[in-house]
């Protein structure tokens, strides 16, 4: 059966150095986040992005560890997320990765929108349970 969890985060992202390796053009920052409303908990990660030379264009990657729970249910799991922007249009996709729930999270599939308004960040995570055999 699928549920939705709905509430808010808080993240603060880090610029992190490339150490003298990859491109200096992708920039790398960490993530951490903290959860409210129906999921309580933390998330550590971390983002790749590049800007084009295109006003508006741009993309990114993202990997985040969320630890917590899911209305009731208690574990961690994996978000994987893809995000573009052309000429100012966004387009965002984030997903549990498959097999990475732990605890009562095992078995979770699902996505996860996300909405900013006035600063504040809102999430709308579709998922569901289904313990395997």
């Amino acid at each position: 059966m699928t549920k939705h969890a709905k509430g808010t985060f808080e993240v603060k992202m880090t610029p992190q150095s490339d150490e003298g390796v990859g491109d200096p053009t992708v920039g790398r920052m960490s993530l951490a986040k903290t959860f409210s409303g129906d999921i309580v908990g933390t998330s550590t990660g971390q983002m790749l992005a590049v800007r084009s030379d295109v006003n508006g264009s741009a993309g990114y990657v993202a990997m985040e560890r969320v630890t917590g729970t899911v209305t009731d249910k208690k574990g961690t799991f994996a978000l994987m997320h893809t995000g573009i922007m052309d000429r100012n249009k966004p387009t965002l996709t984030i997903t549990v990765v498959p097999d990475s729930g732990t605890g009562d999270l095992i078995g979770l599939t699902g996505k996860m929108t996300i909405e900013i308004k006035d600063g504040k960040h809102f999430y709308d995570f579709e998922y569901s349970v289904n313990k395997p055999d």
